[in-house]
C-alpha cells in the first residue's frame, strides 16, 4: 500500500478521491456510496450516481488494482419503468451493497417513492444482468445488507429501521428473501458516544476467526448538523444476533476537505469493502460529502482488537 498518515485506524490514500463526478461521460449531479466486490483480480463498484434531477441510479466502475477506476458509460441499474417495483422506485435507487452466497451476488439497496423508503433485493451471476427478486422491508428502512452465509437454512438481514427521526440495527431472517420475520434489535445508539443519534450497517458483515466483522456508520447530531462516523462491532459467528464487541472510538471520522464539505458536510459513509488477502488488509470504499468516493484501508487484526479490547 502506498504511505500514508491518519488519525484514524483506516488510513486514507493518498491519492483520493478515487472518483468524482468528472470521472463520467454524462452529467451527473452527485457522486454519493458505492458497494464493492472483487471478482477473480477485478475490482467492482456498484456506484450510487444522482442524476440532474436528483434521482439515483447505480452504475459500475472497474479496476485491476483497487485504486484507478475505469467507469461504465451506461447505468447497471436504474429505477423500474414497469411492473410491482416501478411505483416504489419511482424516486431512485440507493445505497446497494453487495453479497456473494453460492456463486450468487445479491444486492440490497433502497427504493425511494412519495410514500417513503423501503429495502429490496436483486441479484446478479455476472454483473452483466440483474433481477429484482423482492421488497424485504417496509417504510422508513433505507440501510441494510445480507450475511455472507445461511443459518439453518435461512438468510439473514442486518437493517436499520427509523423509529422518529432515530434508527438502531436489526436483525431478521427469511428462507426465500421475500418473507421475514424472527427480527429483533442486536445493537443501540449509545447516549454521550459519538454514535449516539443514529446507527445503521456500513458495509455487508465480513466473516473473521474471531466472529462477524460489521462495519457500521453512526451519527451525533449537533448545532452544525450531523457528523456521520464509522465504527465497527463483532458479532457471534453462530449467533449474528450476539454483539460480542464494540469500538468505543470510531475507526474513521471526517477530517479531510474532501470529508468536511460537500452537498453532506462531515460525512464518510462506506458501504463497501474489499479483503486484500495478501496484505491482511480490508479496503474501505466510502464516500464523501456525497461528492466524492474514497478509499482507505485498515489492518483486519487492528480493527477485531479495536472491536475486543473497547468491550
Amino acid at each position: 500500500m502506498p504511505k500514508t498518515n491518519s488519525h484514524d485506524l483506516v488510513h486514507r490514500w493518498e491519492g483520493n478521491p478515487i472518483l468524482t463526478t468528472d470521472d463520467f461521460s454524462s452529467k451527473c449531479q452527485a457522486l454519493h456510496n458505492a458497494g464493492a466486490v472483487k471478482i477473480g483480480d477485478i475490482f467492482l463498484l456498484l456506484l450510487r450516481v444522482e442524476d440532474m434531477r436528483g434521482r439515483s441510479h447505480f452504475t459500475l466502475a472497474r479496476s485491476e488494482n483497487g485504486f484507478q477506476f475505469q467507469v461504465d458509460d451506461e447505468p447497471f441499474m436504474t429505477s423500474a419503468k414497469e411492473g410491482p417495483f416501478a411505483f416504489y422506485e419511482s424516486l431512485g435507487i440507493e445505497d446497494g451493497r453487495i453479497t456473494q452466497i453460492d456463486g450468487t451476488y445479491y444486492i440490497t439497496y433502497t427504493a425511494r417513492s412519495e410514500v417513503g423508503s423501503r429495502l429490496a433485493v436483486a441479484r446478479t451471476d455476472d454483473f452483466k444482468s440483474v433481477e429484482r427478486v423482492a421488497f424485504v422491508s417496509q417504510p422508513e428502512n433505507r440501510s441494510g445488507a445480507l450475511f455472507p452465509r445461511m443459518f439453518n437454512d435461512r438468510f439473514a438481514m442486518l437493517e436499520r429501521p427509523l423509529v422518529g427521526d432515530a434508527g438502531n440495527i436489526w436483525i431478521s431472517y427469511s428462507k426465500d428473501l421475500k418473507y421475514w420475520g424472527e427480527s429483533k434489535v442486536v445493537m443501540t445508539t449509545r447516549g454521550g458516544h459519538w454514535d449516539c443519534h443514529r446507527i445503521g450497517v456500513s458495509c455487508p458483515p465480513i466473516a473473521t476467526e474471531k466472529g462477524w466483522l460489521l462495519p457500521y456508520y453512526g451519527t451525533k447530531n449537533t448545532s452544525g448538523g450531523h457528523i456521520y462516523r464509522m465504527g465497527a462491532a463483532l458479532m457471534d459467528m453462530e449467533d449474528p444476533s450476539q454483539v460480542v464487541g464494540r469500538s468505543e472510538i470510531p475507526i474513521l471520522s471526517p477530517r479531510k476537505y474532501y470529508e468536511r464539505v460537500g452537498d453532506v458536510d462531515n460525512m464518510v459513509f462506506a458501504t463497501g469493502a474489499v479483503m486484500n488477502d495478501r496484505l491482511g488488509d480490508l479496503m474501505f470504499y466510502y464516500g464523501a460529502a456525497t461528492n466524492a468516493i474514497c478509499l482507505g484501508w485498515a489492518k483486519m487484526d487492528m480493527l477485531l482488537e479495536r472491536c475486543l479490547n473497547d468491550g
